[in-house]
């Protein structure tokens, strides 16, 4: 397994890119994030053209069941987030 992508790395990367200051662009990451989730709060679609789209999605209560004891319990209606992978990642990707 390759190594995890973090912040630190992101921030990174857009300074050697667009040649701004740590703080700069930590603050511009952090910007970017807020204003993705606030979108995602209020229902929203995220859609990053050849990235892909985040949406929110309701799930209905269920009944679950513990893997390690197998005593079922109820697990809670949710809102999750999704990714679906625009084609041209999903090509990127598979290529390797």
């Amino acid at each position: 397994m390759g190594k995890t992508l973090t912040r630190a790395d992101l921030i990174e990367a857009l300074g050697r890119e667009v040649g701004l200051s740590r703080s700069d662009c930590s603050d511009l990451l952090e910007s970017l994030l807020e204003h993705l989730v606030k979108t995602l709060e209020r229902g929203h679609i995220v859609k990053l053209a050849r990235f892909g789209n985040f949406t929110v999605r309701s799930k209905s209560p269920r009944i679950g069941r513990n893997p390690k004891t197998g005593v079922e319990a109820t697990i809670s209606a949710r809102r999750v987030v999704s990714f679906k992978a625009s084609q041209l990642m999903r090509e990127r990707v598979e290529k390797g």
